[in-house]
């Protein structure tokens, strides 16, 4: 038998039980109310782009890179989420809320090192395997080449770029690009919606959030509250609170689907 072929299916095997308590959370309860009349009737998880929704091609990664404990986070047209072999738990609530909410409604699961991924994004199998070879308890995927990708958008869209400031190989400042000022020399990407915690980190995180919840009142960094909160509100509450939070560069191809002009993007890349 070819040795290589034994080398390689030895490394995959190693790599399989090296990840076998890694879980995905994808938050997939958005509206996409900038798509228009496609997410009238469709989650916005649910789009098409080129034969395969957002969220197949999310799955189709996690488990190429041996990640099969999935669970979707979904919200309207619950119905329409039709994927076997993953767990549903539907986020949705009668009081206003935002990702970060529709995050802590899958508590439960965090039993393990975990994967949170934005379900309006597609990204390709290099980028999970730059996650999953970060040895860091918080990591956020982080793309350094973001200036290239909004170019010819308008400025009220290039303002609400998640950017990170970035120093001695950790984040120190986290949010809208029009809310963080200058960058005073400091490495600047944009997170694109990935983010890796072990299990240590994503306990604390909980602890953390569950006791803000009880007693912090009005406006939670960037969001009106801690219930209409977004991840990178609490991701700045723990670099306040002297946690650790890496970037993990990432180099492969990546996009978030927000708009129609999106939309099409997505289709010109993922072929």
């Amino acid at each position: 038998m070819n040795q290589n072929f034994l080398v390689n299916n030895r490394l995959n095997y190693i790599s399989l039980k090296f990840y076998k308590f890694m879980k995905a959370i994808i938050l997939a309860a958005g509206i996409g109310s900038r798509l228009g009349e496609l997410t009238k009737i469709l989650p916005k998880s649910l789009i098409d782009v080129n034969g395969k929704s957002i969220i197949e091609r999310q799955i189709e990664v996690f488990r190429k890179a041996g990640i099969n404990d999935i669970i979707l986070v979904i919200g309207p047209f619950a119905e329409k989420f039709l994927f076997n072999n993953v767990k549903y738990i539907n986020g949705k609530k009668t009081f206003s809320h935002n990702i970060l909410y529709s995050l802590i409604e899958a508590k439960s699961e965090m039993t393990d090192d975990v994967i949170i991924s934005y379900g309006d994004i597609i990204f390709e199998d290099s980028i999970i395997q730059a996650i999953l070879n970060s040895k860091n308890e918080i990591g956020l995927a982080v793309d350094l080449k973001w200036k290239e990708m909004y170019q010819n958008k308008p400025k009220n869209l290039v303002d609400k770029v998640c950017n990170v400031f970035i120093e001695n190989n950790k984040i120190i400042k986290i949010g809208y690009k029009e809310n963080l000022g200058e960058s005073e020399g400091k490495i600047i990407g944009e997170f694109i919606g990935l983010a890796k915690f072990s299990k240590k980190a994503i306990d604390n995180f909980l602890e953390i959030y569950l006791e803000l919840e009880k007693s912090h009142n009005g406006k939670f960094h960037e969001s009106p509250s801690i219930k209409e909160g977004i991840i990178t509100d609490m991701c700045q509450e723990l670099i306040d609170r002297n946690y650790i939070i890496n970037p993990i560069f990432t180099d492969g191809k990546w996009c978030e689907i927000d708009t129609i002009d999106d939309l099409k993007n997505a289709k010109i890349l993922f072929q």
